[in-house]
Order: structure tokens, then C-alpha cells, then sequence
């Protein structure tokens, strides 16, 4: 009896440890914000550490900081140096890791740089970054101590902040989810087209489901980072431009992959200004862009699919959503294992289905239809269509909407 007393004691106290740890406990209301190179090939990787900022404010979760949402290609982790603690944790995709998968990467190495933002702590913190491979298993590549107090840790975003108007301030930082949008390849004289451009962006957001039903649980500023050339480069058509990220078509030689390698100008030009997710519009009628989980949303402003394309990448890089759509000629390229359960949420391969969405397939109010994630078999998907996988569908499917929504909880409620 006084053994089942003792464990029940026991088991109250770490259950108030638990609940009474908060953000205050180990983090103070400013970001740390590191600059990374991730580099190598297919057969090796390695990270370095490239700077370290200290940014003005925290504009992320202040709950579930031990926790992810979704586990990503790749994860950091936050300890609390004395105590060996988890204090924060999250995920992410990368340029670098989806490059890894190209012809390329067998025989060249190739840097690429990559930023993230954990809150800033309060007594010195042991940061690891893993890399999950092919089986599903993460391997930790680096960990590094950071201390709170370093001198070298440079303060950006005090002055010299890039001009920004809010399109929606549902309440502060703290309580809402932030997302940037920046102009990409407009000058200075283009500024009033970007901010019509990043209104239709917002607009078609919040037209699609759940985005629209919990609307107030965003801010949304428009940031007018300016470019000296208008419009962004083409190699394939021989046409380079000097523009604020350097973002380019013809991405790992892909005609319609339009992305940016770098990332620390982009980071360096929302300094000051609360962010969380970024989506970049690119001065262009090109049609084309990109979206990688916890990195960016980047896509052409002036294409007549502009509206679906940019809700198509933010499911990508704000929910971690997976494509959809599939080659009949069944190109499956590895980037899947028929034998791994994908970490996205709206594709699987059956490995685990009951962690996914078979509970909606039981009640009615979803499918398991094959075809997704660029293969034609053994890759499957929750409806016939979806904005992530056409761009004529109406919004995203019950599952999808439903990825979407647990986010946007973990994000927001305690």
C-alpha cells in the first residue's frame, strides 16, 4: 500500500514539474536566430555554423515548446545545458535535402545555407540538428553550445528595419500566427503593385478551409523588400537578374521550380519584424514556385494561376502538406519508400494507415485512393482532388483540412 501511495506521489510531482515548466522558465522574449551551411553530398553531410543573432522579439509558440507537430525531414533541439532538459524542438524540410536526391549530389558537393529562429534563452543551451533518412531514423550531424552572453552574437532588427504594412493584425504575436509576405523582383517604384499582389495572396488564403474559419488566429504584414532589377532570372532563357533573394527558375534543372538559395537575405530583411512563416511573390508572369516546410512559400504574382499556386505552396511549407498529383508513367524517383510511412500527413503508404486518416475512411468523410506523392503505386491519397493536387479544385480535401487545422491548435492553444 505505501508502495502504490509512494508511485502515485510520484507521479503527481512529475506531472506539476511538468505543467509548471513555462516559456519564462528558460527563455526570455527575444529570438536567437543561427545561420547555417548545410553541405556535402549524397553519400555525406555535415553542418556549420555560420552566425548567430539576437533578434528584438519572439514571435513563435510560447507552449508545446518540448514538442513537434510534424516530424519533417530534419529536427532541432533545444537543451537546457545545466539540466540536459529539452526546452524547445521543432522541424523543418530543406533546399539542401531535396538536392540530395538529384544526379547531381553523387559526385559534387554543394553548401546551401539555411536559418532558424528558437527562442532565446536564458542560460547556456546544447542545439543538435538531425537529418532523417530514408527508413524514417533521424541521425544527429551537429550539435553546438550557445551562450546567452556571447559577445558575438550580433543584435539585428533595431534600426534599419525593411518597411512593412500589416494586411491583418488579429492580436499579438504571442497569441497569433505570424506570416511575411516579401516582394521579390519589385523595385522601389513597384511597391504599390506588390502590396495589391500580397493582398490577393492573403485574400486567397483565407478562401480556403480552415484558413478562413480560423482567420483571427493570423497576422499577416506585407514586407517591401526591394529589388534593384524588376522581375526575376531565367536560365534557361538567359535571363539574370539582381533582385533581392536571387531567386531563380530552372531549380535542379526543373523548368517550373522557382526558388532561393539564399537565405540569410531573406532572413536579414525581416529582421525587426515579428515572422514566423514566409511567403515570397516574385514579380513575374512566369509560371512556377516552390514551398518548402518551415523555410518558404515562393511563387510567381502574375500568372493566372497566382491564387491556387500560392495556397498550393503554403500547404507545403506551412503545413507540411505532401503533393498530391502523381506521373502515370509511375516516375517514382525514391523520394517515398513504399516501406516507410511519410512524416506528411495527407500521403501513405499503408505502412501506418491508422496514424493517418483511416479513422475518416471508417466514418465516411475521406478515401484511400492510389496515386500521390509523384507515383502512380503505392502511394495514397484522401480524395479524388484537392489543391494539392490540381490546381482547378475548389480548396483542400477533408484530410488535408484537417492536417491544417491541428496545426494551426498546436500553434495557437496551450
Amino acid at each position: 500500500m505505501k508502495k502504490n501511495i509512494l508511485l502515485f506521489t510520484l507521479c503527481c510531482f512529475l506531472c506539476i514539474s511538468s505543467y509548471a515548466q513555462s516559456f519564462n522558465d528558460y527563455f526570455i522574449d527575444k529570438t536567437l536566430r543561427i545561420d547555417y551551411i548545410f553541405s556535402g553530398t549524397a553519400n555525406q553531410q555535415e553542418i556549420s555554423v555560420e552566425n548567430l543573432s539576437q533578434l528584438p522579439t519572439w514571435a513563435g509558440r510560447r507552449h508545446h515548446l518540448s514538442e513537434i507537430p510534424l516530424d519533417g525531414n530534419g529536427q532541432i533541439t533545444v537543451k537546457d545545458l545545466k539540466s540536459g532538459n529539452c526546452i524547445y524542438k521543432t522541424s523543418f524540410s530543406t533546399l539542401f535535402q531535396e538536392w540530395l536526391d538529384t544526379d547531381e549530389a553523387k559526385s559534387v558537393s554543394r553548401g546551401f545555407e539555411n536559418t532558424y529562429l528558437v527562442p532565446y534563452p536564458k542560460q547556456p543551451v546544447e542545439i543538435s540538428i538531425s537529418f532523417r533518412d530514408k527508413k524514417g531514423n533521424y541521425n544527429t550531424l551537429l550539435k553546438h553550445i550557445v551562450k546567452p552572453d556571447d559577445i558575438l552574437i550580433r543584435k539585428q532588427g533595431n534600426t534599419h528595419v525593411t518597411p512593412y504594412v500589416y494586411l491583418q493584425k488579429s492580436g499579438t504575436p504571442e497569441n497569433c500566427i505570424d506570416v511575411a509576405i516579401m516582394a521579390e523582383g519589385y523595385t522601389k517604384e513597384e511597391m504599390e503593385l506588390f502590396i495589391k499582389d500580397a493582398k490577393i495572396a492573403c485574400e486567397a488564403l483565407f478562401s480556403h478551409e480552415p484558413f478562413r474559419s480560423m482567420k483571427s488566429r493570423f497576422n499577416i504584414v506585407a514586407v517591401e523588400s526591394p529589388s534593384k532589377d524588376s522581375g526575376v532570372s531565367a536560365p534557361k532563357n538567359g535571363i539574370w537578374k539582381n533582385t533581392a533573394f536571387s531567386s531563380h527558375f530552372d531549380s535542379f534543372y526543373s523548368d517550373r521550380y522557382l526558388t532561393s538559395s539564399n537565405i540569410t537575405d531573406i532572413h536579414n530583411s525581416l529582421a525587426g519584424i515579428p515572422y514566423e512563416h514566409i511567403i515570397i511573390l516574385a514579380n513575374t508572369e512566369q509560371y512556377g514556385g516552390g514551398g518548402i516546410y518551415n523555410s518558404f512559400t515562393l511563387t510567381t504574382a502574375h500568372h493566372k494561376h497566382f491564387r491556387p499556386v500560392v495556397v498550393h505552396e503554403f500547404g507545403h511549407s506551412f503545413a507540411g502538406l505532401g503533393d498530391e498529383y502523381y506521373y502515370d508513367e509511375d516516375l517514382f524517383n525514391g523520394v517515398y519508400p513504399f516501406d516507410v510511412e511519410p512524416w506528411e500527413q495527407n500521403i501513405t503508404t499503408k505502412v501506418n494507415f491508422p496514424a493517418k486518416w483511416k479513422d475518416m475512411v471508417d466514418n465516411g468523410t475521406a478515401k484511400l485512393i492510389e496515386g500521390g506523392g509523384y507515383s502512380s503505386k503505392g502511394i495514397y491519397r484522401g480524395a479524388e482532388d484537392c489543391r494539392m493536387k490540381t490546381n482547378t479544385c475548389e480548396g483542400f480535401c477533408p484530410v488535408c483540412q484537417r492536417a491544417i487545422k491541428r496545426l494551426i491548435d498546436f500553434y495557437t492553444l496551450p
